[in-house]
């Protein structure tokens, strides 16, 4: 069995005040405090402001092994301290979402259905943080409700490319893996559909960011957790006659679940699973950094608590990457790891 993981997003261009004592040297990682109530994994990271981050959705332990919560918490940077704020309107995980002038957009994800499976919604909300209110808005298309997708923004608008329908945990694992490309303006509150620019091949889990005008969608996985890629797609999102370019230089760690910051013209992936070099434990505890402008690797210090089914934002120089999975599958924690960037 799996449970799937993250999506990732980035607020540049902001300066923010950090709690945290410790000086911020690159490749130097941090802790920050816990998540309180419940460990958490397969929710969402996004930054709501320069001051404060949020997690929405995802699975917490219960008597019935997990469960997919609604709860949205806030992290607030400036105090390193956490509040909560309005439940998501639906109990989601592996939820779709992202920032745009200020409005937190929650666009589908994956919800338990009455078979017990975890099944994609085409359902959609904005969050109002100035009056704590959610409020519907226009749903997914039809037939194109996905969870897990790779979540960028460029302007107004918000790209979900890939993702997946279906993750059937009682019928034995089952999942599937999109290749389609939707997009939903926040501005006229219309969707878009982009026939000719599928991905190349359909991706669940992978790493996403836009840097300038260029989506990426880098790793994850194609039809379940031993289907880990190493593959590195992007699409000119100015261009509506483009199609996706695969970088020569692939990921050095194939994986799936990962979680990116993006700083500049690099993005970070970390951590992931279907490690199979990690014993029962597969997770990976890899830190990799992507240049886009010379499509070169690096590598930096690994994650000091190797985690998959959790997400990441960048603000200022740190990425904060809360909760997650400690083992294959499961195992959430309420960790904050920070790395210097």
């Amino acid at each position: 069995m799996h449970f799937p993981s993250p999506l990732t997003f980035v607020l540049t261009g902001l300066t923010p005040v950090h709690g945290l004592c410790t000086p911020c040297k690159r490749g130097i990682w941090q802790d920050a405090a816990p998540i309180p109530i419940a460990p958490r994994q397969e929710h969402t990271t996004v930054a709501l402001s320069p001051s404060t981050l949020a997690i929405l959705g995802g699975i917490v332990p219960s008597d019935s092994f997990y469960s997919t919560t609604d709860m949205m918490q806030l992290y607030h940077i400036k105090n390193n301290s956490w509040t909560s704020a309005a439940s998501i309107p639906l109990p989601l995980n592996h939820a779709n979402a992202a920032v745009v002038d200020g409005k937190l957009y929650l666009l589908g994800g994956l919800a338990v259905a009455p078979d017990g499976a975890w099944r994609a919604v085409p359902d959609c909300w904005v969050y109002t943080p100035n009056n704590n209110r959610w409020s519907a808005i226009s749903p997914m298309p039809n037939g194109t409700a996905r969870g897990s997708a790779a979540v960028g923004v460029h302007e107004k608008t918000i790209y979900l490319a890939g993702g997946m329908t279906t993750l059937d945990i009682p019928g034995g694992g089952y999942q599937d893996s999109v290749d389609t490309l939707i997009s939903f303006d926040t501005h006229s509150g219309k969707w878009k559909t982009h026939l000719r620019q599928n991905l190349p091949e359909g991706r669940d889990h992978a790493g996403s960011a836009v840097i300038g005008s260029t989506h990426y969608v880098l790793g994850g996985r194609y039809f379940g957790q031993q289907g880990k890629r190493d593959t590195v797609f992007s699409l000119d999102l100015r261009n509506p006659d483009a199609t996706w370019q695969t970088s020569p230089a692939r990921m050095p760690t194939p994986r799936g679940g990962v979680s990116t910051g993006v700083f500049g013209s690099e993005i970070y992936i970390f951590g992931g699973e279907g490690n199979t070099e990690a014993g029962s434990n597969g997770v990976f505890h890899e830190t990799e950094v992507y240049n886009v402008a010379s499509r070169t690797w690096a590598k930096m210090a690994p994650m000091r608590l190797p985690t998959h089914g959790t997400s990441a934002v960048t603000v200022g120089h740190r990425v904060y990457i809360p909760g997650g999975g400690i083992h294959q599958s499961a195992n959430p924690v309420n960790n904050t790891e920070v790395l210097c960037i």
